[in-house]
């Protein structure tokens, strides 16, 4: 029997535009500025993260 299920992964816990963006940054600095496959499809499920992602509290108190 075939179950219905996400091909998506979800992430381990919601986390901010902020930190998904400084892991980008973390990715993009640990590769030199050049990505090989594997870092790629990292690079588009961490911008896919991002884009999903709401921006830290960013309200006044």
């Amino acid at each position: 029997m075939l179950h219905g299920m996400s091909t998506t992964p979800e992430p381990a816990a919601e986390r901010s535009a902020d930190e998904v963006n400084e892991e980008i940054r973390a990715l993009w600095f640990r590769s030199g500025g050049s990505l090989n496959a594997e870092e790629r499809r990292e690079y588009q499920r961490l911008v896919m993260e991002w884009a999903a992602a709401s921006p830290k509290d960013t309200e006044a108190a």
